[in-house]
């Protein structure tokens, strides 16, 4: 696997763990309100919570599962779990912000395609 492709991995990695921060941990903060465009007031609901919080478990998983993949430089996997993220992007640009397809989804496309170039 192409280091290019590594990187890639690493970058949505690290982009998936900071959804997961925001979602598990600052979950009533400015910056989620602003990032999920809900008011903190919303954010500090039990059920909103509550959501964002098993949402940031997925998130913190697709994480961690990017670095194993990239650490083993396994090529399969990591297509895979680009996959996973553009397809988690697609369902939310159609479901919520067409942004999201790229600003969740972005680094996962480029990453995926350089890893049938590169």
């Amino acid at each position: 696997m192409s280091t290019v492709v590594i990187v890639f991995a690493v970058l949505v990695a690290l982009e998936h763990l900071y959804i997961m921060f925001l979602e598990t941990i600052a979950t009533s903060s400015k910056s989620t309100s602003r990032v999920f465009g809900l008011s903190e007031e919303q954010l500090k609901t039990k059920h909103i919570a509550t959501l964002l919080k098993n949402q940031g478990v997925y998130n913190g998983l697709v994480a961690v599962l990017l670095l194993v993949a990239a650490w083993q430089q396994d090529l399969f996997w990591t297509q895979l779990l680009f996959g996973y993220v553009i397809l988690a992007a697609l369902y939310g640009t159609f479901t919520s912000n067409p942004a999201i397809i790229l600003k969740q989804g972005g680094l996962a496309i480029v990453g995926l395609i350089c890893s049938f170039i590169f």
